[in-house]
């Protein structure tokens, strides 16, 4: 009983965290001007970013669970979102930290809302997934999980072929320059960044299994 609670606290605390953390995120994206080079833009233009999106929804899928929770409700179900979420916001972490951060500079990426978005979000979203156990995932979860990422980018070039590519930055609809080098590149990099969120949603499933409890 005593170690039911225990687990129990330990979600409500991290779901807790991400959701202030995805709050102050949102806050600072509207109401401060963006910096040269943090790949910002300005008020609710932030919410066209991946970055953004991946974070919002992994604060909303963390806030679903404090409320089922308060509720007495089955978290079972969210299982698949939360997978979603943890391998999207991971993907941000890892572009940000091993890509954006050693050819442009740490610094400008870990500011401001970024600061939350970048780093901080995606980190306890990763140790709340794999500390807080669960039952066995099945593998269609991780199939379900890289979804969101799929739509994304399904969503980013209907935008391009609805609206053209636009001016310069910031006013490119190209805004992640996936199209510098063509239509044909740029489909290979939709297709494999849902291929990462997928591989990262399978990591994330087998590190939860080797912890699950019980059915």
């Amino acid at each position: 009983m005593k170690s039911t609670v225990n687990k129990s606290y330990t979600a409500i605390i991290l779901n807790a965290v991400i959701v202030i953390m995805c709050l102050i995120g949102i806050t600072l994206m509207l109401t401060r001007s963006p910096e040269e080079g943090s790949l910002q833009a300005t008020g609710l233009e932030n919410f066209k970013f991946y970055t953004v999106l991946s974070n919002v929804f992994c604060g909303s899928v963390s806030l679903i669970r404090l409320i089922l929770i308060g509720l007495k409700k089955d978290t079972g179900k969210l299982v698949p979102l939360e997978l979603g979420a943890v391998s999207a916001v991971t993907i941000t972490f890892a572009v940000v930290a091993f890509f954006f951060g050693p050819l442009y500079g740490w610094p400008q990426f870990y500011r401001g809302g970024n600061l939350f978005f970048h780093l901080l979000e995606p980190v306890v979203a990763a140790i709340c997934f794999i500390v807080v156990r669960k039952r066995k995932i099945p593998f269609r979860y991780a199939v379900y999980a890289a979804v969101p990422t799929l739509l994304y980018g399904i969503g980013y070039a209907l935008n391009i072929l609805i609206n053209g590519i636009g001016g310069p930055w910031p006013n490119s609809n190209d805004f992640y320059a996936f199209l510098s080098w063509g239509w044909t590149v740029g489909i290979i990099i939709f297709i494999s960044i849902t291929l990462i969120a997928f591989g990262f949603a399978c990591l994330f499933r087998k590190i939860s299994n080797i912890r699950s409890i019980e059915s």
